[in-house]
């Protein structure tokens, strides 16, 4: 995992502004921080010393706090004044992280989504679909604490520190080679952490997903489960997948509090060895009391933002590798259908399939392979075979929702013209058709109906539509025999109102009704 995933600041635009915002209000942070040491070691020199003080001991940087800090109703003042100007800094920071972050996850989630609908149905069903919601869902929200809690300490860690440890320098430079020295074991050890931490979060992801899509093709297939008396056998599995994602969670939470208390440990020491150099030198008078406590004030500013990166990138890992997930969606490639020219209405016209043939995901079959049928308007035309022989890949392609491999779609209008799928707007040619595919999605309203419900609503919203060409995929095998007449009824009526029915089916009652039967087959994949 990189620190700053260039793809977010690159491809989101609310990102890349508050990047931007960021690492100024880091620069204003760090002078306030510079600042409010000078004073507090104003304040607290006078009571310190064992003798009045008579010289500046901060040096040229002391004109920045005059010397009237001193007194207790000035620097009182003064440091009211830099804690009131640092709470605003830090409250704009939280306000303008917490807006970015909800942007950034949101336009992300929009991104991945639609890009998985372009990438079609069939990618959606080879088990893909899942993992997609998954990390649109419960993976992007762990993005938030990137963009709330780690991201500002970055920037403060590329401003704050480099400025603190220059004011360091000028003040104190064996304090500074001290701190300088040390330093460097923080990124070290978060390193380290960071090596366990990537794998906890891969394994955090995959057991989500894992959960996800058994609990997905359970509620889908829970009617049917039921009526076999078998929808209690699952429960098992749930269970022990629910387990491997709370162990998952676990470790990424133990990982994190690990990071939190090494690198805690690491920065208290470092201190500590600054503020034991430094009580010695004040005893042998090789340093002021004033620029000792300006160093002990800043030596922990230094190592903050460090030690704050480490921690809060690895609370927000989980988030980091749902991002990976969501770029890996965005960057495969979408397969072209269709061309620019505008789609024409499929009103009365005939579609026709020729030598349609499509490679399964593994490349070694071809479902289905030369295929080729003719639909004219007010006819069924059933699409029968076995399973797995491309029934449904022929109906998506017929829509223009995938690009086969081999074959064309196109259709002769009314008028008798010929127009090639290939040539048209893929989008504008898939309006035209009104699809039910085999397990219908009717949003919110369909969590409460069972799949037979849901397949007659989706059913009678087709039928409804006004759609030239009705495609159906297997639209009575969820239903009773009294729901299937009625089907096959309202079929044969769109048919005799011109429409054209395109259907997949294994019912004898469909076949019977189509006036063409077209029998679909595979065949191996010939590898060149």
């Amino acid at each position: 995992m990189r620190p700053v995933d260039p793809r977010l600041i690159a491809r989101i635009g609310p990102a890349r502004r508050y990047v931007i915002t960021t690492a100024v209000l880091g620069l204003l942070t760090a002078i306030v921080i510079g600042v409010q040491a000078l004073v507090i070691a104003r304040l607290l020199a006078p009571v310190l010393a064992p003798s009045p003080l008579t010289e500046d001991g901060l040096g040229w940087i002391g004109a920045i706090v005059p010397t009237d800090a001193r007194a207790l109703e000035t620097g009182l003042v003064w440091l009211a004044a830099l804690v009131l100007v640092r709470v605003l800094l830090v409250g704009i920071q939280e306000r303008l992280a917490h807006r970015a972050g909800v942007a950034v996850i949101a336009d992300l989630r929009g991104r991945v989504v639609a890009h998985a609908a372009r990438l079609g149905p069939r990618w959606a069903a080879s088990g893909e679909g899942s993992t997609v919601t998954t990390t649109v869902t419960r993976g992007l929200d762990g993005l938030l604490p990137y963009f709330v809690r780690y991201l500002p300490q970055l920037m403060l860690a590329a401003t704050v520190t480099p400025i603190m440890l220059l004011v360091v320098l000028d003040l104190d430079w064996i304090s500074a080679a001290i701190i300088a020295g040390t330093l460097p074991l923080v990124p070290v050890f978060m390193i380290l952490i960071g090596l366990v931490t990537r794998q906890h979060s891969a394994k955090h992801l995959e057991a989500m997903q894992r959960l996800s899509s058994r609990v997905l093709d359970l509620i889908s297939g829970l009617p049917t489960l039921r009526a076999l008396g078998r929808h209690r056998g699952p429960a098992g599995r749930v269970r022990e997948l629910g387990d491997a994602q709370r162990r998952a969670t676990m470790g990424s939470l133990r990982i994190a509090f690990l990071s939190g208390m090494v690198l805690e440990l690491l920065t208290t020491l470092a201190v500590a060895l600054v503020a034991v150099t430094l009580g010695f030198r004040l005893v042998y008078g090789e340093v002021s009391i004033e620029t000792a406590l300006a160093v002990l004030v800043l030596a922990p500013e230094v190592y903050l933002p460090v030690r704050n990166v480490g921690m809060h990138f690895h609370a927000s890992a989980d988030g980091l590798a749902a991002a990976d997930a969501a770029f890996d969606v965005l960057d495969t490639p979408v397969a072209r259908v269709g061309g620019t020219a505008p789609s024409p209405s499929l009103a009365g016209a005939t579609l026709m399939m020729r030598g349609l043939a499509v490679a399964t995901p593994d490349g070694r079959r071809l479902a289905p392979e030369s295929l080729t049928f003719d639909a004219p308007p007010g006819s069924i035309t059933a699409l029968v075979g076995p399973n797995g022989d491309g029934k449904s890949t022929a109906l998506l392609a017929l829509m223009g929702l995938l690009r086969p491999d081999a074959g064309d779609v196109s259709a002769v209008l009314a008028d008798g013209t010929s127009v090639p799928l290939d040539q048209v707007d893929a989008d504008g040619w898939a309006r035209e058709f009104a699809w039910v595919p085999q397990r219908p999605d009717l949003g919110v309203p369909g969590r409460t109906m069972s799949l037979g419900q849901r397949e007659r609503a989706a059913l009678a919203r087709a039928f409804e539509s006004g759609r030239p060409v009705i495609v159906l995929d297997e639209p009575t095998a969820h239903l009773d025999i009294e729901a299937r007449t009625e089907v096959v009824a309202r079929i044969r009526a769109a048919a005799a109102r011109g429409v054209a029915v395109v259907v997949a089916t294994h019912e004898a009652e469909l076949m019977a009704a189509a006036d063409a039967v077209i029998e679909v087959a595979s065949a191996r994949a010939v590898t060149p």
